[in-house]
Order: C-alpha cells, then sequence, then structure tokens
C-alpha cells in the first residue's frame, strides 16, 4: 500500500471520529494504524470499521464485524469511496448486518407491532 493511501485511510478514521463528536458522541477519537479492534474509540456500545479502498471487499467487511461482534454491540462499517471528500462525509455510505438495521428501525418507532 502506498504512503498516500495509508495517509487517506488514516484521515478518513479521523474525519469519521470529529463526524461522530460533532454529532452526540464527543467522546469518538480515531485510534490509528497498527491497533485490532474498532477504528474509532469512545463509542459505547459501537465498533466501527473504517474503509477507503479503492478495492473493497464487502463481504471481508462484514466478517471482519462480525468476527468482533459482542451482544449489545452495533457493528457499522464506514466506507470512503473513491471520489469522495472530506467535504461529502456525510453522503459516505455506512453498512451494517440487516438485523441490525431492523433493531435500529423498530427502536426509533418504525413497523408495525408484531404478533407473539
Amino acid at each position: 500500500m502506498s504512503q498516500h493511501r495509508k495517509h487517506r485511510g488514516y484521515r478518513s478514521q479521523r474525519v469519521v471520529a470529529e463526524r461522530f463528536a460533532a454529532n452526540g458522541f464527543p467522546h469518538a477519537e480515531p485510534v490509528g494504524a497498527g491497533r485490532a479492534g474498532t477504528d474509532i474509540v469512545g463509542l459505547v456500545g459501537i465498533d466501527v470499521e473504517v474503509k477507503a479502498r479503492r478495492d473493497l471487499n464487502l463481504v471481508g467487511l462484514m466478517k471482519q464485524l462480525n468476527a468482533r461482534a459482542e451482544d449489545g454491540v452495533l457493528g457499522v462499517g464506514v466506507i470512503r469511496p473513491d471520489g469522495m471528500g472530506e467535504a461529502s462525509i456525510g453522503t459516505w455510505p455506512a453498512v451494517m448486518c440487516l438485523d441490525d438495521l431492523i433493531a435500529l428501525l423498530r427502536a426509533a418507532g418504525y413497523g408495525t407491532p408484531l404478533e407473539d
């Protein structure tokens, strides 16, 4: 991996952490390189993996999040595609397991009551 790509990845982690911090998660901080686990610390109950790669392996990302999955922890992948700079961070894609999305939507009041 080129130095440019590494720096882009580190910078992507930083701007994602700053975005969380500016939106109600004031303790969010990037971990930087070389640490296993989440890319953003200070988010209780949330495991964030940031990817700024041209050759994104979506299945690999989901396996990575699932391998780190813990009860009560939401795994989220934030993707910085080529051509999407920091100014467009609000539109960077984020991915998660479908069951987690459904649980979030239901907790937010979406859907109809389920029958027992």
